[in-house]
């Protein structure tokens, strides 16, 4: 195909990258997913005839080297999605050292360090980049400051490649989902599910969906490929003048006034520590 570009996605094993990985793979484009688990890279090279490329984009060494085998392969890079991320839970006073780094090395620095070595082939093929941020970053929840922090950062290190690379044709865009169906937001539903008695195993986590999406315009979690969806959009010539851009796509969460939820819902405290 005349368009016919070349995208390599982060986190691309699972998820919302993995969704990704296979509406580029589905429009013909050439994909290369990394992450840090060789099994679910293989499986979705397998599906889409991605080319998969595990490292760490923490890791200096494995980001240039990512980057250069992107490069060697496919001849350009064109477009860059950066979803790649992990969470841990607690307020400033509960979290560790450790997992604060940990939150900041995966979410925030790794997309820097990407974004560095990707950075002059991004400028020669005049690219896009989607960083894969969150409602946290707009939006805070209870025991969440390291991934809301570091989910805010990533969104302003996206707007300023939008502003001092603009001019020499790069954009770049971030989207801003709420709860979606993927393997890591399964793991905070099955904690739901357990503490507030909501059952166990797949009947469980459903319900803890439920439970979390109650106030959630649409009522319901947002499925991996909905979001995909905004991504390629973001990618795409179709966005050719969107730029610097945040777009939620959180069923409408981000648009809702919590002052007025008590008109509709009796809301009780789970505990009474909080």
């Amino acid at each position: 195909m005349a368009d016919k570009r070349v995208f390599l996605v982060t986190g691309g094993g699972t998820g919302i990258g993995a969704a990704t990985a296979h509406l580029l793979a589905q429009a013909g484009h050439q994909v290369v997913v990394s992450g840090r688990r060789p099994e679910p890279l293989r499986r979705i090279a397998q599906e889409t005839g991605a080319h998969d490329h595990p490292a760490d984009i923490a890791d200096p060494d494995a980001v240039q080297a990512l980057v250069q085998a992107t490069v060697a392969t496919h001849g350009r890079l064109d477009g860059l999605v950066l979803n790649a991320g992990v969470g841990r839970g607690g307020g400033v006073g509960e979290l560790s050292v450790e997992d604060w780094e940990l939150v900041m090395r995966t979410n925030l620095t790794g997309p820097f360090l990407l974004l560095r070595a990707a950075l002059p082939h991004l400028l020669e093929a005049r690219g896009s980049v989607v960083a894969v941020a969150s409602v946290s970053a707009l939006r805070n929840g209870v025991g969440n400051a390291a991934y809301a922090t570091s989910k805010a950062a990533l969104l302003q290190l996206c707007r300023s490649l939008a502003v001092d690379y603009g001019s020499r044709g790069l954009r770049a865009n971030t989207v801003c989902p709420s709860w979606v169906r993927t393997d890591m937001a399964d793991r905070p539903m099955a904690r739901l599910a357990q503490t507030a008695g909501l059952g166990e195993g797949t009947d469980g986590i459903e319900a803890a969906y439920q439970e979390a999406t109650r106030l959630i315009p649409t009522r319901r979690p947002g499925e991996p490929r909905e979001v995909a969806e905004a991504i390629t959009w973001l990618l795409s010539p179709a966005a050719s003048f969107v730029n610097g851009a945040v777009l939620t796509v959180d069923g409408g969460v981000s648009a809702l006034d919590p002052g007025t939820v008590a008109f509709d819902f009796h809301l009780e405290p789970r505990s009474s520590q909080r």
